[in-house]
Formats: structure tokens, C-alpha cells, sequence
């Protein structure tokens, strides 16, 4: 075990890692722009990776970090897809308000 990680105790890492989720679920369920949601979201992964690796370390088990490895691969695509998407809203509606997307419905 690394020993940094054996030197902080895990309810530190519990702690952070819950206060990093609360923070982008409020920033997912309280911004309009589609770029601060976007960052919300991208926020509440890492927070999940950071358990993900604290839990594994203290475990003595690599299968957490295997997980993290997969979760990170996933969410570069996603904001691969997800920056492209926002990109050609912006160039269409010339805006990435939230509240402006009703006018792609049918």
C-alpha cells in the first residue's frame, strides 16, 4: 500500500469524495449553461474514481483501480461526444442555455 494513502485515514477520502458529489449534483441541478452541467457531471465521476482508488488501496486489491481505469477510458468519450454535441447546439441556437433547448423539440 502506498504510503500516503496508508498515512490519511479513508473517512478523509469518504469525506472529500461526498463533498466533491454534492458539489456536481448542485451544479447539475442549479446551472442552465450545458458547459457547467457538463463539468457537474465530469466532477461527480471523479469523486466516484477517488473511492474507487482509496477502496482498493486500503484493500490491498487492484480490481478498484481496474474499474477506475474504464470508468476514465468511458468518460473521455463521453466528453467527446458530449463537447461535439454542445458545439453544433452552440452553431444552431447560438447559445448553450439549457432553458434554449425546448426549441428542439418537434
Amino acid at each position: 500500500m502506498p504510503e500516503v494513502i496508508a498515512n490519511i485515514p479513508l473517512n478523509y477520502y469518504i469525506f472529500f469524495a461526498s463533498a466533491l458529489f454534492c458539489i456536481g449534483v448542485v451544479g447539475v441541478l442549479t446551472r442552465r449553461n450545458a458547459l457547467i452541467v457538463f463539468m457537474s457531471v465530469e466532477i461527480m465521476l471523479n469523486a466516484v474514481n477517488m473511492l474507487f482508488i482509496a477502496f482498493s488501496s486500503y484493500k490491498s486489491d487492484t480490481s478498484g483501480q481496474v474499474f477506475v481505469f474504464f470508468i476514465m477510458a468511458v468518460a473521455a468519450a463521453e466528453v467527446a461526444v458530449g463537447l461535439a454535441i454542445i458545439v453544433m447546439i452552440y452553431r444552431n441556437l447560438r447559445s448553450v442555455d439549457t432553458g434554449v433547448l425546448n426549441n428542439l423539440k418537434w
